[in-house]
């Protein structure tokens, strides 16, 4: 894999901020690198989090709780935790900063390891390139940003192709990207080259400047009428504002 694997000691320190009753993580500067707000722990407060669950969308009804989801990059651990605790999913965290897991456990309201949940303190680029994760992600969840979030620490064509490998059959990965420096249209031909333009979806940026990319392997076409009818069953059971991704999705190759 072409791009630097990270070494622990070089990892920011982590700090914490509150405000309106929200809860942030830091990593030693003032940019926001997840949030929880406090009377609602096991939702998700970001905008572009929630995003990140769009996903949802291209797995069939029967099928968006089952199997595996994979986190690359905890955060403050809002997507693991909903996975876990929401969907009720087989969950995996892959999170480097052993300071990121204890905060999340000791201020995020993140649960240690239990029979569904298993934080895992190894670097991203490693889990994916071990060749016993592979094909066993259903799900695959992508946000890993240095201390300024200034681009992804893991951005290049190997790196993409290590996630597909990761995903199962009928998987999606779902990828933030955000950045001053980054390029997106660099970001999403990496990407195709392991997928496929076939494969990709984009979500719309956020104010912020978050975009979502969503790859799925292997999956069936989907038409905006399936789309509209697993949002209403997303919404019912989960009360995520799954509507509105429909509206805001759309295939690369259109």
């Amino acid at each position: 894999m072409k791009a630097t694997k990270r070494k622990t000691q070089d990892m920011a320190p982590v700090t914490v901020s509150e405000a309106g009753g929200v809860r942030y993580l830091h990593l030693g500067t003032p940019w926001v690198q997840g949030a929880m707000r406090l009377r609602k722990p096991y939702e998700i407060e970001l905008e572009y989090v929630r995003r990140m669950m769009a996903w949802m969308l291209l797995r069939p009804e029967d099928e968006v709780t089952q199997g595996h989801a994979v986190q690359l990059g905890l955060g403050a651990a809002a997507i693991t935790k909903f996975c876990h605790r929401q969907l009720k999913m087989r969950t995996t965290a892959v999170e480097l900063n052993p300071e990121v897991i204890a905060v999340c456990r000791g201020w995020f309201h993140l649960s240690e390891d239990d029979e569904l949940l298993r934080v895992v303190r190894q670097d991203a680029a490693t889990w994916v390139e071990d060749p016993r994760h592979e094909a066993t992600a259903d799900v695959l969840c992508v946000d890993l940003y240095d201390h300024e979030a200034a681009s992804p620490v893991l951005d290049d064509a190997d790196f993409y192709a290590a996630c597909h490998r990761v995903l199962a059959p009928g998987g999606v990965m779902s990828v933030n990207l955000f950045g001053r420096d980054a390029s997106f249209e660099r970001s999403v031909r990496r990407m195709a080259r392991s997928f496929g333009p076939q494969a990709l979806w984009t979500v719309t940026p956020t104010k912020e400047g978050n975009t979502v990319v969503l790859g799925t392997k292997a999956a069936l076409p989907v038409d905006r009428d399936t789309l509209l009818a697993r949002a209403d069953n997303i919404e019912a059971r989960f009360r995520l504002p799954a509507r509105k991704w429909v509206r805001m999705i759309k295939p690369l190759a259109a």
